[in-house]
């Protein structure tokens, strides 16, 4: 295998006898930033490692410039996971949980009972499309098979893995029957790859690279891997985009805020912690046009 750019990345392969097509995916540093933001309960940290992995696979699937949006949400100790994936592969997540009521050893189902996920694709321009399934399944894995089951007709299966210092994903996805056009042999053969998939334990998937990965699983298969794409943890917030907020509320508002929080606005992004402080001053020079450039301090 070429060098790899980075620690973060996926990687695509094609079965040249099978109309089937893969990808992998490997997640640390960006992993590591978005646990840094926040002391995770260890279940915790591994659902998001693997919903950080199901968005990057995703966003490789899709053909758009835009955002790529996963949101899990539930009744349980972990209310929220949610994890943003633009088409430029840059990433961000976060989860909202009770740390008193996770035991270290907590299921998907302990964490998030009576839970739904919802996959948006936000584009640049065009329509915002949202699908919305039950997490239903014993892994988010299986949450996402059944959300391709139930959303299209293209045979789509998930296996992701995370352990709190990498998260890593495997897809599999039919193609248009060409290769294989009889029924029967198309459903056979989808099925023979996917029971290979299946054998690969966590550890396996943690530790080894894409290399050994396919050749474990698929070393009789005419299988071709290409190029590496990078991936890389980045918070798309800022001070303008704060500052817009606040003029979204209007001057009269934005100016009472001010005063109800002591002479000063704290906008904190939940993401990454940044926190930008807006003043009096700066209000008056939101409204009059002048941009968020002020003395005022922003506070990381």
């Amino acid at each position: 295998m070429t060098d790899l750019p980075d620690t973060d990345f996926t990687q695509r392969f094609i079965f040249d006898e099978s109309d089937a097509r893969g990808e992998l995916v490997a997640l640390e540093r960006s992993y590591a930033e978005v646990l840094a933001k926040h002391p995770y309960p260890e279940p915790v940290a591994q659902l998001l490692g693997e919903l950080m992995a199901a968005a990057s696979l995703l966003v490789g699937t899709l053909k758009f410039d835009g955002l790529l949006i996963l949101q899990a949400r539930s009744e349980g100790p972990v209310p929220l996971l949610m994890i943003e994936c633009s088409s430029e592969r840059e990433i961000r997540g976060l989860a909202r949980y009770d740390a008193a009521q996770i035991a270290p050893d907590a299921t998907l189902a302990d964490l998030m009972p009576n839970g739904v996920l919802a996959l948006t694709v936000d584009p640049t321009q065009g329509q915002r499309y949202q699908g919305i399934v039950d997490l239903d399944g014993a892994t988010l894995a299986e949450c996402f098979t059944n959300y391709f089951v139930m959303s299209q007709q293209t045979g789509t299966r998930f296996w992701l893995y995370a352990d709190g210092r990498n998260a890593r994903g495997l897809l599999l996805q039919q193609l248009p029957a060409d290769r294989l056009r009889d029924p029967e042999e198309r459903e056979a053969n989808w099925q023979h790859l996917t029971a290979l998939a299946s054998t690969l334990t966590a550890d396996e998937l943690l530790s080894l690279d894409n290399e050994t990965v396919l050749h474990r699983l698929y070393h009789e298969e005419a299988v071709r891997l290409f190029d590496v794409q990078p991936l890389r943890f980045r918070c798309s917030c800022s001070r303008e985009r704060s500052g817009n907020a606040l003029v979204s509320l209007g001057l009269e508002d934005a100016q009472k805020l001010v005063v109800e929080h002591g002479g000063s606005i704290e906008i904190d992004c939940q993401f990454c912690n940044e926190r930008y402080l807006f003043d009096a001053a700066d209000i008056a020079q939101l409204f009059a046009g002048a941009g968020v450039e002020s003395p005022s301090d922003t506070r990381h």
